[in-house]
């Protein structure tokens, strides 16, 4: 199996050059390594030339725009491996996710978070990369732990087929929706996470979490719609259920009788509850689905 190392860059001159060294103390060769750079303008370029690594601009803004450079180039390899260039991912894991993909057939292999280095993600980073993977699992019924790790290896074919609709940092949650949603399959490895080596050149805000969790929704929008507007249908439980208590508890109690907001109890209720079990419903739909694709996609390899 041949794979390429892919190691996105934005002005990461403290280190890009650690992570380079690291990557080729593993055996690596120059070849199989590839730097897409965002415009930087601190030196990372310079780095990255002086160690005679391949360096090449990314067509277009953000992360998106390196990952979606690559997919272009991504020719005569079986898989393409991911890192971040900030030192954060040891890339001793390399050859371990690697291994993962190939010995069990995966078409996605994500390299989760498990062994923090103290100060290497502030509480509220942590908080947020739960939460949006926990809304991640809700909209495409995954159990994943990490859908938001920036180390990963994925099957360059697959790659290919992203229509890259997502902005900057939500790259990552739209390779995972596509993966899942197509029946391919995708399996964690837990990893270790450091501290940047440039505390100052952090680019993640918190506004970039908002957009990552717009671009689920779009995901989720794009890859089960029925399942979505079934889920927001079923939102009219919230507002039926209370309404519904305060008019039964003014009947038995008080005796006032609210016969309009009764019966708008009633229809967002019904309404609410039906739209849940269709819901749920398209849900098992959908892995129905996906189970007859990964079935097509054996058979078609045999």
């Amino acid at each position: 199996m041949k794979y390429l190392v892919v190691i996105p860059t934005l002005n990461e001159a403290k280190a890009i050059g650690l992570v380079l060294d690291e990557v080729l103390s593993l055996g690596v060769s120059r070849d199989s390594i590839v730097v897409v750079d965002g415009g930087s303008t601190d030196g990372t370029r310079e780095a990255v030339i002086s160690r005679s690594v391949k360096l090449i601009d990314q067509e277009g803004r953000g992360k998106v725009g390196a990952i979606k450079t690559v997919a272009k180039l991504a020719n005569g390899v079986d898989y393409v491996v991911f890192l971040d260039g900030d030192y954060t991912y040891p890339a001793k894991y390399i050859p371990v996710l690697v291994r993962e993909a190939c010995s069990n057939g995966y078409d996605l292999v994500i390299g989760a978070r498990k062994v923090l280095e103290p100060g290497a993600q502030s509480f509220l980073y942590g908080l947020g990369n739960k939460l949006l993977t926990k809304v991640f699992n809700l909209l495409f019924g995954t159990r994943l732990s990490d859908v938001l790790s920036g180390m990963y290896v994925v099957r360059a074919e697959v790659l290919k087929e992203l229509g890259f609709e997502s902005k900057g940092f939500g790259i990552e949650s739209e390779i995972v929706a596509h993966i899942v949603s197509q029946g391919y399959r995708v399996q964690e490895v837990p990893i270790e996470y450091r501290r940047r080596v440039d505390e100052g050149g952090k680019k993640l805000r918190i506004r970039h979490g908002l957009q990552i969790l717009v671009d689920m929704v779009k995901m989720a929008w794009r890859y089960n719609p029925t399942f979505f507007i079934f889920t927001l249908g079923s939102l009219a439980l919230i507002a039926g259920l209370p309404l519904g208590l305060y008019v039964a508890y003014h009947y038995f109690f008080t005796g006032i009788k609210y016969y309009i907001k009764g019966l708008v109890a009633i229809i967002l209720t019904l309404a609410g509850f039906q739209s849940l079990l269709l819901a749920i419903l398209s849900l098992y739909m959908k892995r129905m689905e996906i189970r007859i694709l990964t079935e097509l996609r054996k058979a078609k390899k045999s």
